[in-house]
């Protein structure tokens, strides 16, 4: 998760944030040579006091510095278009899991099982164990094997909600009536926080996200217990 004067992005924990931090650091680079040689150009234009009469008028520049942005745009834009298409890549799911969005807190439902669902609150400040996260922490986390395909169907039943988890590279908009979907594979064991990430009234700061990746083994025995709790 994120820790204070952090500068960059969260740790990976899914094979597309693994890909958007890539993606990020191609980006950050063109971006930073484009702006070396701007400041370049600036500061030779501001100092010389010489004038090369074949800058003035030369057709072989202006071709040049219309073809060079015309390069670093595709360059940018293919691997941003092969991202794009992975994120709305959902090939046969292992699990389904349905998140509502409530004024002020999530519900949870797992489709492919008869009785499985809960609602999960915001811990308040006061009942906290030691090691746990203000604002952060929920009574009942979403509880999914690891290096699984998971979809998760995402709508709300008041107002607009958005369900993000920063770490695995999710953020899918909850809109009243609307079912939208989003897929994600956890790379390895963890809990990972998110939160709700539209404006969503009062107490929108409070409505935390929590994912729990378990071996599929614990996330079998953790299923049939709350199943038989149900």
């Amino acid at each position: 998760m994120a820790h204070p004067s952090q500068l960059g992005f969260q740790d990976a924990a899914s094979p597309v944030m693994e890909e958007l931090l890539h993606f990020h650091d191609h980006a950050l680079m063109i971006v930073f040579l484009i702006s070396t040689l701007v400041l370049y150009i600036i500061v030779a234009m501001v100092t010389t006091t010489l004038t090369n009469k074949f800058i003035l008028d030369s057709q072989e520049i202006e071709i040049i510095w219309t073809l060079l942005p015309a390069i670093i745009l595709i360059l940018i834009a293919l691997p941003s278009l092969r991202i794009l298409y992975l994120m709305d890549e959902i090939n046969d799911p292992h699990l389904t899991i349905k998140a509502m969005g409530h004024q002020w807190y999530w519900s949870y439902e797992y489709t492919d099982y008869v009785d499985l669902g809960f609602d999960s609150y915001m811990i308040p400040t006061q009942d906290l164990t030691p090691g746990q996260f203000r604002l952060l922490e929920a009574d009942h986390r979403m509880v999914i094997p690891v290096e699984s395909p998971i979809r998760v169907l995402v709508s709300a039943e008041d107002v607009l909600h958005s369900w993000a988890i920063p770490s695995l590279g999710v953020k899918m908009d909850a809109i009243p009536g609307r079912l939208n979907q989003t897929s994600f594979i956890v790379s390895r064991p963890g809990v990972y926080y998110g939160q709700c990430s539209e404006i969503c009234g009062a107490n929108h700061s409070f409505m935390p996200i929590v994912i729990e990746a378990v071996p599929l083994e614990h996330f079998e025995v953790w299923s049939s217990l709350m199943i038989e709790d149900a």
